[in-house]
């Protein structure tokens, strides 16, 4: 199983020396993906959760993969309507021609009213619009001249139904975000039960999870995967491990975009997590 980082690209204190620390850390402590949001228009919904500056995904992970040399790159997730499938399409396979095959492309419906009326694109039909861009981009990629690094994996994300049989039909990965622990396990069976009744295969299984290292357990009954000890977290991705994830994407941000001023406390967690991962008999010190 490989172990991801959502990279935050936005807030006061991202820059492009902040970004470049982050994607060499991240790929120095043996992590096998980096992936970053995607939001076009910082309109004040977004703003008031994901604060400017916003470093556009396909350009950040562009400028990204010239910095480092073996880490994966991705998105997590990119707002399918608010581009031409078409672009969508150039840009990706530009990127992961350029990267050596290293890019991802996971793409959700977003959430984001104010920003789809910024962009012109209708809020009602954004599930429709992913079907059809996710549609396009297979159509698209068929052409080897624009895809000579290799098949780019296609994920899904988010957690509602429509999400999972868009992921069934349409992708390679299903990508569910922020999560109790027991809902994922419920969920995956209605996953796999799903695909069966489509005669489908079942898409590979890569979630996205908190990354909260806390001193003691966490015992609330609402504790999210990935949140709690560092006996809890490695207790989490061996769940994972066990239900089929390919991929787990550790996701650092909390909430308070003020965390982006401070990275390297989001970097301590990080290299625990891979140190004891790696190595269980590892110190929490």
């Amino acid at each position: 199983m490989k172990l991801g980082v959502n990279v935050l690209n936005f807030g006061p204190g991202t820059d492009p020396g902040v970004l470049r620390q982050w994607a060499r850390t991240v790929e120095g402590l043996g992590y096998d993906l980096l992936m970053v949001s995607d939001h076009v228009a910082v309109t004040p919904d977004v703003a008031e959760q994901y604060p400017a500056p916003f470093y556009e995904p396909f350009t950040t992970l562009s400028w990204l993969a010239g910095v480092t040399d073996r880490i994966r790159l991705g998105t997590t997730v990119l707002v399918a309507p608010y581009r031409h499938p078409l672009l969508i399409a150039r840009m990706a396979a530009n990127l992961n021609d350029l990267s050596d095959g290293r890019f991802v492309l996971g793409v959700g419906v977003g959430w984001a009213r104010q920003e789809y009326e910024a962009l012109g694109v209708e809020f009602e039909r954004r599930g429709a619009l992913t079907d059809d861009v996710l549609r396009t981009l297979r159509e698209a990629w068929t052409d080897e001249r624009d895809y000579r690094a290799g098949r780019i994996p296609l994920w899904v994300g988010g957690n509602s139904a429509p999400a999972r049989r868009r992921a069934i039909r349409l992708a390679d990965a299903w990508h569910p975000l922020r999560f109790e622990p027991g809902w994922l396990r419920r969920t995956v069976a209605k996953l796999k039960a799903e695909a069966d009744s489509h005669g489908l295969p079942v898409p590979a299984l890569a979630p996205r999870i908190v990354l909260r290292l806390t001193d003691a357990p966490v015992t609330t009954p609402d504790r999210l995967a990935g949140e709690g000890s560092i006996e809890q977290i490695i207790g989490d991705l061996e769940d994972l491990r066990l239900l089929g994830a390919e991929t787990v994407v550790f996701d650092p941000f909390g909430g308070d975009p003020g965390e982006t001023l401070h990275p390297e406390r989001a970097w301590h967690a990080l290299a625990a997590v891979a140190a004891h991962w790696n190595d269980p008999g590892a110190s929490t010190s």
